[in-house]
C-alpha cells in the first residue's frame, strides 16, 4: 500500500463490501465524470485512484493517461478517507468507473465485478513475480494486473539503538525488551499503528502460522499464534508503545518527527526517511515470535482491475494492456520515481537502478526472502475477525483460545460460503 494523505488502512478498505446496498445511497464521486471526451478517438474511460501521500503521483498517472491515443481517459483521484466507500458505491451507478485500483479479493471474482484479464496477462505472465500472479487467480484465470509490491516492515534510528547498547531484535521478545530500553521520557521505544492493525499478518507469520492454508481451511489457531497474542498484550500494556501518533503507520512521521525509535512502515516511505534521518537509518523484518516462527514481510500493494459490468470492458482491458503491460518506462517511473515499490514485472525489477544499493536494496532482499503476499480468498470479514481478536485480547486483555475460537466461527461461515 502506497503511503496515503488520509487516515485509513488497507484493511479498512473492504467495510463498504459488506454493505453494498446501504453503500449505494452515498453520492458517486462528483458530478463530472468526465465522460465528455475531446481525443475524437470517441471513446472515454474513467478510472479511479486513492490519493497516494508522495508527492508528484496524481500528476504521473493523468500524464500516462494523456499519452494515451485510442481514448480519453479521466482520472478520479479520491481524497479523504473514503476511497472504498466511494468506489463501492459508485459501482453501484451508471456513474461506475471502467478501471480502478484496489487490493485481489475474491468477492469482487464472485460477484461478477472484476473482468478477467488472463488474455492480456498471460503472454507476459512469467515475467511477473508469480507470487502475485497467485494471489490475483481464481480457478486458473487471472483477475486484476499488480502495478506495484509494497513491502513493509520496520525501521529504526540506528544511532538510537547504539545509544541503548541494542541489536536490532530477532524475536519478539527482544523487540519487546528493545521498546522497553529506548523508551524516554519524551521518545516511545515503538510505532505499530494507532490500531495495530498493519501488524496482525506478520505477527501470525511470524508465529510459524498462515491466515489460511492450501485448502483454504483455517491456519492461524495455533499455539504460536496465542503465544504471540500474549506477548503483543504485553507490549501493549508496557507503556513503550506510541499509540497517539498524529498519523497512522504509513506515514514516516513517527519516527522522522523523533516520536519513536523504531516505527512499522512500507517502503514506499522510504525517500522520506532518508530525507530527514540520512544515514541514522536501518530496517528490520517483523521478527519471529516463537522458535518454530520465522521473520516476516507483508507484501502490500495495488492492481488495476477493470469493471466488468461497465459500458467499456475491451477498451479498458485495451487501456490497462497499454499501461500496465506494455509501457515498461512508466511502470518503472510509478515504482521508483514518487516513492520505492518494487515492480511487479522481473525484468523492471532487475533493471530498476534506485532499488540497487543502499536500503532500498535491502528492502527488496527482506521482500525476496521474507515476504507473504494477500491471500485472494482472505476476506473483509475475516480480516474484520481478527482484528477483533486483537481488540479482545492485546486491548482488552482477554483469553487468545476464547477469541481464536470465536474468530474461527466467523472465518469457516465465509468459507463455506465462498467454497462451500
Amino acid at each position: 500500500m502506497s503511503a496515503q494523505s488520509s487516515n485509513w488502512d488497507r484493511r479498512s478498505i473492504f467495510r463498504a463490501a459488506a454493505g453494498l446496498a446501504a453503500a449505494g445511497t452515498l453520492a458517486a464521486c462528483g458530478g463530472n465524470n468526465g465522460r465528455g471526451g475531446s481525443s475524437g478517438s470517441g471513446k472515454n474511460l474513467v478510472q479511479y485512484f486513492h490519493a497516494y501521500g508522495e508527492a508528484g503521483t496524481e500528476q504521473a498517472i493523468k500524464r500516462y493517461a494523456k499519452a494515451y491515443s485510442k481514448a480519453d481517459v479521466t482520472t478520479q483521484w479520491i481524497t479523504g478517507s473514503n476511497f472504498e466507500s466511494k468506489l463501492f458505491a459508485s459501482l453501484l451507478t451508471d456513474q461506475a468507473p471502467d478501471l480502478f485500483e484496489f487490493h485481489p479479493q475474491i468477492q469482487l471474482v464472485k460477484s461478477g465485478q472484476v473482468a478477467d484479464l488472463t488474455d492480456i496477462i498471460e503472454p507476459v505472465k512469467d515475467d511477473f513475480n508469480q507470487a502475485d500472479i497467485k494471489s490475483h487467480t481464481v480457478d486458473g484465470k487471472i483477475y486484476g494486473v499488480r502495478m506495484i509490491d509494497d513491502p513493509q516492515f520496520f525501521f529504526y534510528r540506528k544511532s538510537l539503538l547504539e545509544k541503548a547498547g541494542i541489536q536490532p531484535p530477532t524475536t519478539l521478545d527482544e523487540l519487546i525488551e528493545a521498546a522497553a530500553k529506548l523508551t524516554t521520557s519524551k521518545v516511545k521505544g515503538l510505532f505499530l499503528g494507532n490500531d495495530l492493525h498493519a501488524v496482525i499478518n506478520p505477527m501470525i507469520w511470524s508465529a510459524g502460522a498462515d491466515t489460511l492454508d492450501d485448502k483454504n481451511q483455517i491456519a492461524y489457531h495455533t499455539d504460536g499464534v496465542v503465544e504471540g497474542l500474549k506477548k503483543m498484550r504485553k507490549l501493549f500494556t508496557s507503556g513503550d508503545l506510541l499509540l497517539d501518533a498524529p498519523a497512522d503507520y504509513w506515514d514516516p512521521s513517527a519516527l522522522n518527527q523523533g516520536l519513536c525509535a523504531i516505527q512499522f512502515c512500507g517502503m514506499w516511505a522510504m525517500p522520506q526517511f532518508q530525507q530527514t534521518l540520512g544515514d541514522d537509518l536501518g530496517i528490520m523484518p517483523f521478527p519471529k515470535v516463537t522458535d518454530a516462527g520465522k521473520p516476516s514481510v507483508y507484501n502490500g500493494g495495488w492492481s488495476m482491475f477493470v469493471n466488468a459490468k461497465g459500458k467499456n470492458v475491451e477498451a479498458a482491458k485495451e487501456y490497462v494492456k497499454w499501461l500496465w503491460i506494455d509501457q515498461k518506462k512508466y511502470q518503472e517511473d510509478w515504482a521508483t520515481s514518487y516513492g520505492f515499490h518494487i515492480p511487479p514485472r522481473t525484468s523492471i525489477a532487475q533493471s530498476a537502478t534506485k532499488l540497487k544499493s543502499g536500503l532500498p536494496a535491502e528492502g527488496v532482499k527482506l521482500f525476496t526472502e521474507y515476504g507473504h503476499f494477500d491471500n485472494i480468498g482472505w476476506t473483509q470479514a475475516m480480516i474484520t475477525a481478527t482484528e477483533n481478536v486483537f481488540a479482545d485480547c492485546v486491548r482488552k486483555g482477554g483469553d487468545p483460545e476464547a477469541a481464536l475460537t470465536k474468530c474461527d466461527k466467523t472465518v469457516n461461515a465465509e468459507l463455506k460460503k465462498l467454497f462451500g
